[in-house]
């Protein structure tokens, strides 16, 4: 794990305290908006340039455990996250809205470090990767109209809009990138070595710039913050006890167990935060969600990690 990663929480922390500060700025507050969707999209190129597409048949070479994974994370996890959302957020539209796309979207990373802590499966977790992208990325317009469809705030064509700028685009820039340099692994491999914490920095701008165009309502709204921490941490709770049963039910071994609840446990707050920063720019505690979320998540992986090793002992 590389220094970035391990300081992964607190670079996301003082991002958002540079962009408040920086925001006091007029000249900033004014033109940093403009700069996020650039940043979300150089981003996500790089974090799917690493993303091993075409190794995406490998996901079904363990049928139950892949089948198990896509019923829980996109299946149960947007049931669960809607029921959440409604019993503790449901008089606040954007907290709502933002905690929906927040836990609808597996992981395609982060998960793969702790997986590898915990004595997990890396190989399988790294199997269905691919898919997890593939599915979230279609999946996304389609949890927020069921749950969410009724809030005033969403307008669809423009998420549709957005989705394929922020994200159609890159993905498909990242296909076109493997496709020119396919017959040239030492050259892929030195770019992908290269541009390993590349997503990290972009992210941490992005951040930055949002608060820094946002950062006076959300000042002004900062003791919704407690309103969004206890559906996060059930969240994590309620389907770590889940994923647990379900492998133990499956006769999944020690190592498929583990793989099977850090990829429930762990969300894709990159992808959701590019989706919201430019559906809702106008919203800004849709994006204080989808920020207070891995400043949760990554403790909890982690502290889930070492736990799961002590069960394994």
């Amino acid at each position: 794990m590389s220094l970035l990663e391990k300081t992964y929480t607190l670079l996301i922390f003082l991002s958002v305290i540079m962009g408040i500060a920086f925001g006091q700025f007029e000249l900033i507050q004014v033109h940093a908006e403009s700069i996020i969707p650039p940043l979300l999209i150089a981003m996500l190129y790089v974090t799917f340039l690493q993303i091993p597409l075409k190794d995406i048949q490998n996901a079904f070479k363990n049928i139950r455990f892949t089948l198990s994974s896509i019923i829980i994370n996109f299946v149960w996890v947007p049931l669960l996250a809607w029921l959440l959302a409604l019993s503790f957020l449901g008089d606040n539209s954007a907290l709502y809205i933002g905690f929906i796309m927040l836990m609808v979207t597996p992981c395609t990373d982060w998960y793969l470090i702790f997986t590898k802590i915990a004595r997990g499966n890396v190989a399988l977790s790294t199997a269905i990767l691919p898919l997890n992208l593939i599915l979230q990325l279609i999946l996304m317009p389609v949890y927020l109209f069921v749950f969410a469809g009724t809030h005033d705030m969403i307008e669809f064509s423009f998420l549709l809009e957005s989705i394929v700028l922020v994200l159609l685009t890159p993905f498909i820039l990242s296909l076109i990138s493997k496709a020119l340099l396919k017959g040239k692994p030492m050259l892929h491999e030195n770019l992908l070595s290269m541009s390993a914490n590349v997503p990290i920095v972009f992210l941490c701008l992005a951040i930055a710039a949002m608060f820094a165009s946002q950062g006076q309502v959300l000042i002004a709204n900062v003791e919704l913050i407690g309103d969004i921490l206890l559906p996060i941490i059930l969240f994590f709770i309620i389907n770590f006890i889940i994923s647990q049963i379900i492998g133990h039910r499956m006769k999944f071994a020690y190592a498929e167990r583990t793989s099977l609840s850090l990829t429930t446990l762990a969300r894709n707050s990159p992808i959701a935060l590019a989706i919201a920063l430019t559906a809702f720019p106008h919203e800004p505690l849709i994006a204080l969600t989808l920020v207070i979320g891995p400043l949760l998540e990554l403790p909890i992986l982690a502290i889930t990690s070492q736990g799961l090793l002590s069960f394994k002992k």
